[in-house]
């Protein structure tokens, strides 16, 4: 019995509606829509939606508590929204925003130059700090995934894009 599952998922300042096997939130920060697979019942009683497993297969306990924790994500995402900052570290790293692009040095011969997906709001605090904000959880995540992924962080100097406060396991270098 999915822990997770059997919890309720309280919209509190977002509007949850339910219709034709699709959950829609409304806040502040948005609308974010969520399909109900077959699996699972979604049941909405007043402002909280509650999901059950259709069967005992094992499909169906898995997405039990997959679907009522993207549903909790979708609520925090339109009240509060999800916001991730990186770090670029290295001699002549930088990042700005050129219109919809996001134009990156990064010890490369050329620039980069990173397309902003739609539904991300991105900062730049200084030029080695870059804010990424939206209301989908997985957007943000997955934006900051593929920025990342242009310069990932090396063991022996650190040099990189790295999210704050990451951890990176260094080596020792070369003896003579």
């Amino acid at each position: 019995m999915s822990r997770i599952g059997k919890l309720p998922v309280e919209g509190g300042s977002a509007t949850l509606s339910l219709a034709d096997g699709v959950l829609t939130a409304k806040g502040p920060k948005g609308e974010l829509t969520l399909p109900i697979v077959d699996d699972v019942n979604a049941e909405l009683d007043g402002n909280a939606v509650t999901f059950t497993p259709r069967d005992e297969s094992k499909r169906a306990r898995a997405m039990w508590g997959t679907m009522r924790a993207r549903a909790q994500n979708m609520v925090i995402g339109v009240t509060d929204g999800y916001e991730k900052e990186l770090e670029l570290v290295g001699v002549g790293y930088r990042a700005q925003l050129k219109g919809e692009k996001l134009a990156l040095q990064l010890g490369f011969s050329h620039e980069i130059k990173y397309k902003v997906p739609k539904g991300i709001a991105i900062k730049i605090e200084k030029q080695t700090k870059i804010k990424i904000s939206g209301s989908n959880k997985e957007l943000v995540s997955k934006t900051a995934s593929e920025i990342k992924a242009l310069k990932p962080v090396e063991p022996y100097k650190a040099k990189g894009i790295k999210e704050k406060n990451q951890y990176v396991i260094r080596k020792e270098g070369k003896k003579k």
